[in-house]
């Protein structure tokens, strides 16, 4: 399950990446930019989406891969998410605050949740199980 997460996870993010050039102000390091009229964006912030995506794409091709996709980024959204309510716009950087704070909540919680929680579909060997 947990590679089929971070599969999904890839997926999408390289979607909102890609949505988040065409969306008004998502080509400026402004902090002016909203994807669908609700999240804060920028040229910044839109890469990172990338990147996160093709993270997700790569680590989903093995399950320890997936596992530490997870994880880490799990408490990375927490840490956005919880950085994003006091400063919404880190070192005018990369605007993290409004609705984001909710998203990467959610996000966070979604991806901690099935890293920690994650079991190997591999069989067990002879060895583990004596």
């Amino acid at each position: 399950m947990v590679k089929r997460i971070a599969m999904l996870f890839g997926v999408v993010f390289i979607l909102v990446g890609i949505l988040g050039f065409f969306a008004p102000g998502g080509m400026s390091m402004g902090m002016d930019g909203k994807l669908l009229g609700l999240f804060p964006i920028n040229l910044l912030h839109n890469c990172v989406h990338l990147l996160f995506g093709i993270w997700g794409l790569l680590a989903a091709r093995t399950f320890e891969g997936a596992v530490t996709y997870a994880k880490v980024g799990g408490i990375i959204y927490l840490v956005l998410a919880a950085v994003g309510l006091p400063f919404p716009t880190p070192l005018n950087l990369v605007p993290i605050g409004g609705n984001d704070v909710y998203l990467h909540a959610l996000l966070g919680i979604v991806l901690a949740g099935v890293g920690f929680t994650a079991k190997s579909d591999a069989p067990a060997t002879a060895a583990a199980a004596a």
